[in-house]
Formats: structure tokens, C-alpha cells, sequence
């Protein structure tokens, strides 16, 4: 093809917003041998969108979603934005060119002009841990699993309270933050600080301990938005010769499956997470088979406090 008839090619595809049917090119090809179906029900693939598929917490709903979409006999293709919202709208993109059924999503800069597009393209949209009134959600009550941790922590007697958060900063950490402060300030105490990390990490989790210890006066409580921070906190903590929970409490936000494993194993706020990633597959199923009659439905689960010995 000549350059400049391909350049006009392009630019018809830029205008109208084409997408390659890759189902279409299959077709042509041929039969695909690999393709099968589940009784009389043609096998369909789902986008199950994360932010982070190293955080156990986005695995683990993702798992949970995977196994309900196995169950009734379709497939899972897991991608990650990693926080960003350029390579979130290229994994929808590639979706999109792949007539995925649905796509299931913890969405970084997912907007309702997007998600219509979605629908239009004939797929389910559900977002994950968050609220939104344009799609179906499955999500969990964080500003009742921060009054959880807050609650816990006073009644241990502890005042000075600080919270550990990371950039980016989710709404559901958002909401654990605000949570948190509404009980400590409906305590009669001061609304505690907030310490800001440059990830949820463990390694800034790690960074976060030398300043929690370096604050005046030192505070005798510390609630992290994530596991992986509070993980990171309560080993450094330990090397440098803190106490915890003698010191520092420490209580943390997930229940991953390390938490329990931590130097001293972890307080923290459970979250349904498999169970999650299962009604939200449940959703984008319903409003697959349901088409024009489909209606918006959010599913809200709430959290629990897990005792262990950190806090």
C-alpha cells in the first residue's frame, strides 16, 4: 500500500473511532481450533482491569472473579493500568478490539463517556471498589471499615492516632482516612495526622516508620490504608528496637494472606476480596444476558476487624 494512501487510512480510523474486529480476522482465517463451549453456551472472554497486580489485595479479587467467570464457562484476561489512566485506556482499547463480553474494573481514570462507549461496544461494564451511579459496582463500605480501625485503636486507650496513606491515593483509602477521623474527632480527640507516602508499599511503609518515630510527641497508634504499608512499618519498627504493640499499635487495611506472617503478626480490617471479585463477575453476567432490560444494581459489602497482635 502507498504511504500516502495509508495515511488516509489512518486518518479515517482516527475520525471515526474504528475498531479492528479481531474476531472478525479470526473469522477469516478460519475455525478456531482452540475455541470450545461450555453446554450450549458459546464461551466468552471478560477484561478483568486492576491497578496493580502485584498488591495480593488486586490478585485476589481478580482470583475470585476469574473462578465465577470459569463456573459459568467463560475466560478472564487480567491486565493492569498500574495507576495509570493512559495504559488503562489501552487495555480497554485492546478489550474493545477483542469484542471482550464485559470488562470488570478498578477503574484510575475511567469516566461515563467511557463507559458508555464500553456498552455501546456491546460489552458489560462493572467497576470494582467503587461507587458510581452510570454502571453496575461491587464494592466494599470503607468509611465504615476506618470507623472499625479507629474504634479498635481508642478502645485500646491510645490518643495520638496518625494515619499512613500513599500517592496515588484511591477514594477507598479516601474513605478509610475519613472514616478514621470521624470516630477519633467524635472521641473528643484532635483529627489525626496524616502521613503521606510516595506509594502503598512496603518499602514506604519502611520510610513511614522512621517518621512516625521522628514526630513530637511520638504517636501511640498508627492506622495504614493498606496491608502492605502497615507490613512494612511494624519490620522496621521492630529493627529499630520499637515495640509494638507496646510502643506503637499498629493495625492495618485487607487481610492479605501476609498480614498473619508479619514480624508481629497484623491488626488489620478484613475485606471480602475474592468474595468481591465474584459478585462483580456476577454483575457483568446479568447485565450480559439481561441486554436492553439491564439495570444498574451496587452490591455493598462490609469489612471486619481481625485481631491479631500488632494492635
Amino acid at each position: 500500500m502507498a504511504e500516502a494512501t495509508r495515511d488516509r487510512v489512518r486518518a479515517a480510523i482516527e475520525e471515526l473511532g474504528f475498531v479492528r474486529n479481531e474476531s472478525a480476522r479470526r473469522l477469516r482465517r478460519g475455525p478456531d481450533r482452540t475455541a470450545g463451549e461450555f453446554g450450549d453456551q458459546p464461551r466468552r472472554a471478560f477484561g478483568i482491569v486492576v491497578e496493580d497486580l502485584t498488591n495480593p489485595y488486586a490478585s485476589d479479587v481478580a482470583r475470585g472473579a476469574e473462578a465465577a467467570l470459569n463456573e459459568a464457562g467463560h475466560d478472564a484476561l487480567w491486565l493492569s493500568s498500574d495507576h495509570s489512566s493512559a495504559k488503562e485506556r489501552r487495555s480497554l482499547e485492546l478489550l474493545e478490539e477483542q469484542r471482550a463480553a464485559g470488562v470488570l474494573i478498578i477503574p484510575v481514570g475511567l469516566d461515563p463517556t467511557d463507559i458508555s462507549r464500553l456498552r455501546a461496544a456491546g460489552m458489560s461494564v462493572v467497576l470494582i471498589d467503587r461507587d458510581s451511579s452510570d454502571a453496575c459496582t461491587a464494592r466494599v463500605d470503607h468509611v465504615a471499615g476506618g470507623e472499625t480501625a479507629a474504634r479498635h485503636l481508642l478502645s485500646l486507650g491510645l490518643e495520638r492516632i496518625v494515619f499512613v496513606t500513599g500517592i496515588p491515593e484511591p477514594q477507598p483509602c479516601v474513605d478509610r482516612r475519613d472514616g478514621a477521623a470521624r470516630k477519633i474527632v467524635e472521641a473528643g480527640f484532635a483529627k489525626p495526622r496524616t502521613l503521606v507516602q510516595d506509594a502503598l508499599s512496603p518499602t514506604e511503609g519502611q520510610a513511614a516508620a522512621h517518621a512516625v518515630i521522628a514526630m513530637s510527641p511520638r504517636p501511640d497508634g498508627v492506622f495504614c490504608a493498606n496491608d502492605l504499608l502497615a507490613i512494612g512499618l511494624i519490620n522496621e519498627l521492630t529493627r529499630l528496637g520499637v515495640r509494638v504493640p507496646e510502643d506503637i499499635a499498629v493495625i492495618g487495611y485487607d487481610d492479605i494472606e501476609l498480614a498473619a506472617s508479619a514480624a508481629v503478626p497484623l491488626t488489620t480490617i478484613r475485606q471480602p476480596r475474592r468474595a468481591l471479585g465474584w459478585e462483580a463477575a456476577e454483575l457483568a453476567l446479568a447485565e450480559m444476558g439481561e441486554g436492553r432490560s439491564h439495570q444498574h444494581r451496587q452490591v455493598v459489602q462490609r469489612p471486619d476487624l481481625v485481631i491479631r497482635e500488632s494492635a
